[in-house]
């Protein structure tokens, strides 16, 4: 797999979906297994992405075939951002499971590795999905983040994201307590 560079000589993230991943059975074997690090090793260092503690290999591997099922089924969008041969990032959104709520879908997960952080991993990362939710027809996009998740709050603002709601201290860890921030990306009124 080659590397995308900037104009100034960066390497830029090359993201695949799920046919690509599918496409090379090396890698496709090794996604599960990357994607727990990157989980794992946020989560190790308190990131906002609905665990308390790491999950386990097996919690993420169930996950994604889960992501992948609903992908199939037309229901979903997963992307994969890599460096060279390493997964340095992923994220998906999911359709609404609810009758009423099927023309809308949840951006449910975004985590890119530390090590890649200020990169624009999550920005491509966020774009791609808009765009699949797009293609798909999705009406409004949606997400919540912790609200001490000021790095992404300010990505996901920058990307047309609008707040429509928060729950004050609805977030626990442990003793720890944050707002459950909601936002939402009406593509019906954007081109």
């Amino acid at each position: 797999m080659h590397t995308a560079m900037t104009d100034d000589g960066a390497a830029e993230p090359v993201l695949l979906g799920v046919a690509e991943l599918a496409s090379d059975p090396e890698r496709e074997a090794r996604f599960a297994e990357s994607a727990h690090r990157i989980l794992a090793d946020l989560v190790r260092g308190g990131a906002a992405l609905g665990w308390v503690e790491p999950p386990s290999h097996d919690e993420v591997a169930e996950l994604l075939q889960h992501v992948v099922a609903a992908v199939h089924a037309g229901d979903g969008a997963l992307r994969a951002a890599y460096l060279g041969h390493r997964l340095v990032g992923l994220g998906y959104w999911l359709r609404y499971a609810r009758p009423t709520h099927r023309p809308h879908a949840d951006l449910e997960k975004l985590a890119v590795d530390a090590a890649v952080h200020g990169r624009g991993v999550g920005r491509a990362l966020t774009a791609a999905l808009i765009s699949d939710a797009r293609r798909a027809g999705i009406e409004v996009l949606t997400l919540d983040a912790r609200g001490d998740n000021d790095n992404a709050l300010h990505l996901y603002r920058s990307l047309g994201f609008t707040e429509y709601g928060r729950l004050p201290d609805f977030v626990a860890v442990g003793d720890r307590r944050y707002d459950k921030v909601f936002c939402m990306l009406d593509l019906r009124h954007h081109g």
